[in-house]
C-alpha cells in the first residue's frame, strides 16, 4: 500500500515537472478563482497576480493560506510555489485572507475593497464564535451588516420575515435567550432601521470600529508553555504578544508591546523574546511543533513591522493612495448629498402632487354635490309650479261656481212672485244660496291666497336654484384657474424637469478643509464611542430578562465579570504594560 502510494506521488511530481504550467484554485471571501501558473512562479508572483485580479493595492495585511495536517500555514512570497508543502491535488487550494490586522480600520484602511474582504472575513469568524462577541454586539453588528446588504431601510419593502434566511447572530447567543426568530429579527431590524442614510461602505466601516473593540479580534491564539512547565496561551496581534491562561481567551495575564521587543528568534521548539530593555532578561517559551514556531514568528515579522509602519510618515504610495480615497470619499459624499436633495425634492413634490390629488377629488365632491343640491332645486321648483297650476285652477272653477250660484239666485227671485209660500220657500233658498254664495266667496278668496303664495315659493324655488348654479360655477372656476402650481425645480425627474450637470474642481483649499474634517472626527470619537457604549447598554437591558444563565458558557462569564469591573480590551492593555518589562517578564516565568 505505502509503495504504491509512493509510487503514485512519484508519478504525479513527474508529471508536474514535465507540465509547464499548474493550476491554483484561489478562494477569497467573495468568490473562487482559477488561474494557471508558470511552474517557476515563486509565492510572490501568484501573490502578486491574484491582489491585481482583485485590484488591491493594500497587499501587507493578506497571504495566502493553505491547510498543512493539523494546523494552517502561509504561502512563503521568496520561495516557489511548488516547493513548499501546499497540497498536491491539482488545483491547489489557496485561501486569500487577511494575515495581519489593523490597529484602527477607519485610518488605516483605504480601499474599498480592503474594507470589504475585512469585513466579510471578520463577519465569518464571529458567526463562527472565532470571535467572541457578547449578545447586544452581536444584535448591533447583525443590523449593520444587514445595512451593508440591503441599504436603507423601508418598511413597505423589508417587511416582517426578510431576515428568515440570513444567518445573523452566533448560534452560541441564539440558544442564550428565550427569543423566537421573530424576537430577533424585531431586535435587529428596530437598529437596522437607526442606520438610514449610511452606504454600504459606511455600514461596513461601522461594523469593523464595533468588531475592533472585541477582546478576541484580530489575535492568533497558540499553545505554550514558560519554563516551569506551565500551559499557556500566546497572543499575536497588531498591538504585541499577549499570555493568556488556556481558559479565558479574553483577559491577557501579561502583554508585551512591539516597542518593547528588539529581537524575535526560535531553535526547534524553543522561542526566545529579546527585549528592547538590555537590562530585562530574555524569555522563553515552548511550543508544541516546530511548524507552529515557524507561522508565530511570521506573525511576530509581519505585525512587528506594521506596528513600526504605522508610527512613521506613510510612503509616497500610501500618501498618494489616501489622497485618491479622501478625493472619492469627498465625491462620493457630494453625490449623495445631491442625490439626497433630488429624492427630498421628488418626495416633497409627490407630496404636493398627492395635495392636488385630494384637493381636486375634494372639489369634484363639491361639484357633485351643488349638482344634487340643483337637481333637487329643480325638482322642488317643478312641484310648487305645479302645485300652483292645480290652485289657479281651483281658483277659476270656484269663481265660476259662485257665477252660477249668482245666475241661481237671480232666477229664484224672479220666481218668488209666484206665491207667498213660494216666496218664502224661496226666501229661505235665497237665504241658504246667498250663505253657500258667501261661503264660496270665502273659499274663493283662499284659494286666491295660496295660489298667490304659491308663486311667491315658487320665485324662492327659482332664486336658490340660481344661487346654486352660481356657486357651481364658482367651484369650477377656481378649479381650473386657482390650483396651486408646483416650482419647475420642485418636480421629480418622471415629471419631465431637467437639472444641469454638476462639475466640482478640487483644490488645495478643498484638501485642507477635508483634513480639518478628519481632524474633528478624532475629537468626535470619544463622544460616539460613549454613545455607541449607551446603545449597547440599551440593547443588553432589552434582552437581559430572557436569558437563561445556565446556558453561558466560560467565556460569557468572563466577559460579564469584565464588563462589572469596567475593564475593557484598551484598558487592560495599558493597565498591563504600566509595569516594567522585566516584573512582567518575570511574572510570566511564575506563571
Amino acid at each position: 500500500m505505502a509503495s504504491a502510494l509512493a509510487a503514485k506521488m512519484g508519478f504525479n511530481s513527474l508529471l508536474r515537472k514535465q507540465a509547464k504550467n499548474f493550476k491554483v484554485r484561489i478562494c477569497t471571501m467573495e468568490s473562487d478563482l482559477e488561474f494557471s501558473c508558470e511552474n517557476k512562479w515563486k509565492g510572490k508572483d501568484l501573490f502578486d497576480f491574484v491582489c491585481r485580479t482583485l485590484g488591491l493595492r493594500e497587499t501587507w495585511f493578506f497571504g495566502l493560506q493553505y491547510n498543512i495536517k493539523d494546523t494552517v500555514a502561509w504561502l512563503k512570497m521568496e520561495k516557489k510555489v511548488l516547493d513548499q508543502e501546499v497540497p498536491k491535488e491539482e488545483p491547489i487550494t489557496l485561501h486569500f485572507l487577511a494575515k495581519f490586522y489593523p490597529e484602527n480600520a477607519e485610518e488605516e484602511l483605504v480601499q474599498d475593497i480592503t474594507q470589504h474582504l475585512f469585513f466579510l472575513q471578520v463577519k465569518k469568524k464571529i458567526l463562527e464564535e472565532e470571535i467572541h462577541c457578547p449578545p447586544e454586539a452581536s444584535v448591533l453588528l447583525a443590523s449593520y451588516a444587514v445595512h451593508a446588504k440591503y441599504g436603507d431601510y423601508d418598511p413597505n419593502v423589508h417587511k416582517p420575515g426578510f431576515l428568515v434566511e440570513e444567518e445573523l447572530l452566533p448560534k452560541r447567543v441564539i440558544n442564550l435567550y428565550q427569543m423566537t426568530a421573530e424576537m430577533w429579527e424585531e431586535r435587529i431590524t428596530a437598529c437596522y432601521a437607526e442606520h438610514r442614510g449610511r452606504t454600504r461602505d459606511e455600514a461596513e466601516m461601522e461594523y469593523l470600529k464595533i468588531a475592533q473593540d472585541l477582546d478576541m479580534y484580530g489575535v492568533n491564539y497558540f499553545l505554550i508553555r514558560n519554563k516551569k512547565g506551565t500551559d499557556l496561551l500566546l497572543g499575536v496581534d497588531a498591538l504585541g504578544l499577549h499570555i493568556y491562561e488556556p481558559d479565558n481567551r479574553l483577559t491577557p495575564k501579561c502583554s508585551f508591546p512591539w516597542n518593547e521587543i528588539r529581537n524575535i528568534s526560535y531553535s526547534d521548539k524553543e522561542f526566545t523574546i529579546k527585549p528592547l530593555d538590555k537590562k530585562t532578561n530574555v524569555f522563553k517559551f515552548n511550543s508544541s511543533r516546530l511548524r507552529v514556531n515557524k507561522l508565530i514568528l511570521q506573525l511576530c515579522i509581519g505585525n512587528h513591522d506594521l506596528f513600526m509602519r504605522r508610527r512613521r510618515v506613510d510612503s509616497l504610495e500610501v500618501q498618494q493612495m489616501k489622497a485618491q480615497a479622501r478625493e472619492e470619499r469627498a465625491r462620493k459624499q457630494v453625490e449623495r448629498q445631491r442625490l439626497q436633495q433630488e429624492k427630498q425634492l421628488r418626495e416633497e413634490a409627490e407630496r404636493a402632487r398627492d395635495e392636488l390629488e385630494r384637493r381636486l377629488i375634494q372639489l369634484q365632491d363639491e361639484a357633485h354635490m351643488a349638482n344634487d343640491a340643483l337637481l333637487r332645486s329643480e325638482q322642488t321648483a317643478d312641484l310648487l309650479a305645479e302645485k300652483a297650476q292645480i290652485a289657479e285652477e281651483e281658483a277659476k272653477l270656484l269663481a265660476q261656481k259662485a257665477a252660477e250660484a249668482e245666475t241661481e239666485m237671480q232666477r229664484i227671485k224672479v220666481t218668488a212672485i209666484r206665491g207667498q209660500e213660494e216666496r218664502r220657500l224661496m226666501e229661505q233658498k235665497m237665504l241658504e244660496a246667498e250663505m253657500l254664495a258667501l261661503k264660496m266667496a270665502e273659499e274663493s278668496e283662499r284659494r286666491a291666497k295660496e295660489a298667490e303664495q304659491l308663486k311667491q315659493d315658487l320665485q324662492e324655488a327659482r332664486e336658490s336654484e340660481r344661487r346654486a348654479k352660481h356657486k357651481l360655477l364658482e367651484i369650477t372656476s377656481r378649479a381650473v384657474y386657482t390650483s396651486p402650481a408646483l416650482p419647475s425645480d420642485s418636480m421629480p425627474p418622471d415629471f419631465s424637469f431637467s437639472r444641469e450637470n454638476l462639475s466640482f474642481d478640487f483644490k488645495d483649499t478643498d484638501m485642507k478643509r477635508l483634513s480639518m474634517e478628519i481632524e474633528k472626527e478624532k475629537v468626535e470619537y470619544m463622544e460616539k464611542s460613549k454613545h455607541l457604549q449607551e446603545q449597547l447598554n440599551e440593547l443588553k437591558t432589552e434582552i437581559e430578562s430572557l436569558k437563561l444563565k445556565e446556558r453561558e458558557t466560560p467565556l460569557d462569564v468572563i466577559h460579564n465579570q469584565n464588563t462589572e469591573q469596567g475593564t475593557s480590551k484598551h484598558s487592560n492593555f495599558k493597565k498591563l504594560t504600566l509595569q516594567s518589562t522585566k516584573s512582567r517578564v518575570a511574572f510570566f516565568e511564575e506563571l
